[in-house]
Order: structure tokens, then sequence, then C-alpha cells
């Protein structure tokens, strides 16, 4: 991977799944390289899942990995943030209602 530093991104030669591939990103070079071996990886699972798979539906199978992975994880993100909301909202409410927060109102 050469990345091309006359600009404000960098142009990347990469390979996946052995095509040659000129990639421009804004991302550092550890990213990039991060970014090629999921896809590729995922790209060399559909191709030896099975050997009548050609190289078009091994990239929508790979994409189709990639997304679900992407699916599951914002689900499972969004699942926690809920989860923290609920406790956030009950901690503020028994804060709200504690003897310490009826003194303080009582004073003002």
């Amino acid at each position: 991977m050469q990345p091309d530093k006359n600009t404000t991104s960098a142009t990347y030669e990469v390979q996946v799944a052995g095509m040659p591939l000129r990639l421009k990103s804004s991302h550092d070079e550890t990213t990039v390289q991060e970014l090629i071996d999921l896809v590729d990886g995922k790209i060399k699972e559909a191709l030896s899942g099975n050997s009548s798979v050609s190289f078009q539906k091994a990239l929508l199978l790979a994409s189709l990995h990639v997304a679900e992975d992407l699916v599951f994880l914002k689900r499972a993100v969004r699942s926690r943030l809920d989860s923290l909301e609920t406790k956030a909202k009950g901690i503020l409410t028994e804060l709200d209602s504690s003897p310490l927060a009826q003194l303080s109102l009582r004073d003002q």
C-alpha cells in the first residue's frame, strides 16, 4: 500500500480478492488496511463456501455479510443506549424525589 502524500486524502494502491485497486481515502493507512482485510476476508469466505459461486456473486455475498454485521451491531448499540437511557432516567427520578432534593427545594 503506497499513500500519496500530495493531497489531503491519500491514494492507496491495494489488492482486494487479488484485484488491483486504487483507493483515495482520508483514513490513515492502518484503517484502510483493516477495511481491505475485512472485505478481502469476506470475499474469500464467500468463494470458499461454494466452488460454483461466481466472483460477482461472491462480492454480493460478502457485501451482505458486511451489511449483516453492521445491522446487528447497530441493533446491539441501540439496545444498549436505550437501556442506559432508561437507567439514567430512573436515577434522575430517584434524585428528584430524594429527601435531599426536597430539602434544597424548600430552602430556596
